[in-house]
């Protein structure tokens, strides 16, 4: 398996429409497996395809973080099949917006309908961590942000404070 370089915003793919794919394509099922294998270096409980480049319909996550024993789970072509009225909001971070941290309204409950990589179909009803993560994920395949769920002028000093981040590490990566 192979760990992936996940993509930061501004980056143009971050904001493409992810595409329904083959769950049985041994392409899919590896990017699915490079996939887990990128969040578990990064440390995060969930990535989608398209942080790594790829403009594929897959996500992955692992809502044990950090605990044993696992809980991944591999999705492909993931959809929110039903959502609750009820919505909560809690402060989510990203792998692609490293150090944002954004307050992100979404449905308290879901149903969930994706492919495993070993072809099973799954329908689950989620809710807490895991209706979040999913909804997260679901975002990032359909080119959207977390700090899209923010004002005009604050997803704007988010991205300046992305941009000096940026520039920061790449001036340590000359560096050193």
């Amino acid at each position: 398996m192979t760990i992936l370089k996940v993509r930061t915003a501004p980056d143009p793919i971050l904001r493409q429409k992810a595409q329904i794919c083959d769950p049985k394509d041994p392409a899919v099922i590896q990017l699915a497996k490079d996939l887990a294998e990128t969040m578990y270096a990064r440390d995060c409980a969930g990535l989608a395809a398209n942080q790594v480049g790829a403009l594929k319909r897959v996500v992955v996550m692992d809502l044990a973080y950090r605990k044993e024993p696992s809980q991944l789970k591999h999705m492909i072509n993931p959809e929110i099949i039903w959502e609750s009225d009820e919505i909560v909001s809690i402060e989510q971070g990203c792998e692609s917006l490293p150090d944002i941290r954004v307050e992100t309204p979404r449905p308290e409950r879901i149903k969930v309908r994706y492919t495993e990589i070993d072809g099973t179909v799954h329908e689950e009803e989620a809710d807490e961590i895991f209706a979040l993560c999913v909804q997260h994920e679901i975002d990032h395949l359909d080119g959207i942000l977390m700090i899209d769920y923010l004002s005009p002028l604050k997803r704007s000093l988010a991205m300046k404070k992305l941009k000096k981040l940026k520039r920061l590490t790449e001036k340590e990566a000359q560096l050193s």
